[in-house]
């Protein structure tokens, strides 16, 4: 993928300068828009160009310094300013600005040509759209390669903005349809992550949108990652109407050995919130008595226990075609509330009622007593763990 890095390294672009933001090189670049005015800011995207002559800007006003800091809200991955008749000299503030907070400037003199410009970027964008960029190398490497040289990727991290020794963690994106493509949300996903991480390193494999992330760089340490996560969800669902995306955080580790534990700790939230259809759960730390279950070494003891608390309710549902395995899940789920087992169901509280009653006949077990209901919660954990390893 094309980045800021190669465009400044290249021989394409002998007509751009960078004179500032010289540490934020490691940007993609994926287009390139012409804006004239604050009020097209609005449609700028994550990672594109913007070029400006400023035919539109109040020169005696900092109309620049406010375009400038608007591109950069919109995560944009670079600026561009055609100097000449509208703009003489970039001021010192835009260049300040630039530099705080490692985002790219190009000066452009006015005799080059925008439209070629723009023709040189497309060409740029498409002769790098197969390549992994610098940060997708560096990802890759970190979670998928055999024996990766530590070394070398502690480095590269650390010229990424990653510097040995911080707190990092894996955030996994996915599609609940296996059909669906996490592509068309990636925009979406990536511009939620940019308003909560000051930097991030992402890599697109397989159906995946990995990020790697910081703890030091969270820009909005007192809004709950969850928050973040059902804003996107809820746009997913307002732009779908259901929702297809499921997102999973594994827990923050310090030793860069340990990241790949971060990265598959992601995919077992997700995996598990597949499995419960559970929107709600989100982070590694949260999936509970599920860690004790998976670090269990002894699985013939796991499916006795299964085993005693549900194997004679299955047979009965096997033989009179009835349902009372997945009711007593429901059963459970809902801590034995009769008006929430209701409403999930669709039956009526009577229903409901004469379920339990046959149920507790069947297994022999009193469904109101506190104990059972968590030996057989923990039967059915113990059927998710077994069922998908």
């Amino acid at each position: 993928m094309g980045t800021i890095r190669k465009m400044v390294e290249g021989v394409q672009f002998p007509m751009l300068t960078l004179i500032a933001g010289h540490s934020g090189t490691y940007r993609r670049v994926t287009g390139i828009n012409v804006v004239e005015s604050s009020d097209l800011i609005m449609f700028c995207r994550p990672n594109e160009l913007v070029v400006t002559t400023g035919i539109n800007l109040d020169a005696q006003r900092d109309s620049l310094e406010q375009l400038v800091k608007q591109a950069h809200t919109k995560k944009v991955a670079g600026f561009i300013i055609n100097t000449g008749p509208f703009i003489p000299t970039i001021p010192e503030a835009v260049i300040s600005f630039a530099n705080q907070y490692d985002f790219p400037i190009f000066q452009m003199p006015w005799n080059y040509r925008i439209a070629d410009l723009l023709k040189t970027t497309f060409q740029f964008i498409s002769s790098h759209h197969q390549e992994l960029s610098i940060e997708e190398k560096a990802l890759f490497n970190l979670l998928f390669q055999d024996k990766p040289n530590t070394h070398a990727i502690k480095e590269q991290l650390a010229q990424l903005g990653f510097p040995q020794g911080r707190e990092l963690a894996i955030i996994t994106c996915t599609t609940i349809d296996a059909q669906a493509t996490i592509d068309r949300y990636e925009i979406m996903i990536q511009f939620a992550l940019q308003n909560r991480y000051q930097r991030f390193l992402k890599l697109k494999h397989k159906n995946h949108l990995i990020f790697l992330i910081d703890k030091a760089q969270i820009i909005t340490p007192n809004t709950p990652f969850s928050k973040i996560v059902e804003e996107i969800y809820e746009r997913n669902i307002s732009k779908n109407g259901y929702l297809d995306i499921i997102i999973g955080k594994g827990n923050f580790h310090k030793e860069l050995e340990n990241i790949r534990n971060s990265y598959e700790e992601s995919l077992a939230v997700i995996h598990l919130a597949q499995l419960h259809n559970n929107r709600y759960l989100y982070k590694y730390k949260e999936i509970g008595v599920y860690k004790i279950i998976m670090a269990i070494q002894n699985q013939s003891l796991m499916k006795s226990f299964r085993q005693d608390m549900l194997e004679r309710l299955y047979r009965y549902d096997e033989l009179h075609n009835t349902d009372y395995v997945p009711f007593l899940r429901i059963f459970v789920e809902e801590n034995g509330s009769t008006s929430r087992i209701s409403e999930r169901q669709f039956i009526h509280r009577n229903t409901v009622l004469y379920k339990i009653k046959k149920i507790e006949m069947l297994l022999d077990m009193d469904l109101s007593n506190p104990f059972t209901k968590t030996s057989l919660y923990m039967a059915f954990l113990i059927e998710d763990v077994l069922t998908h390893q």
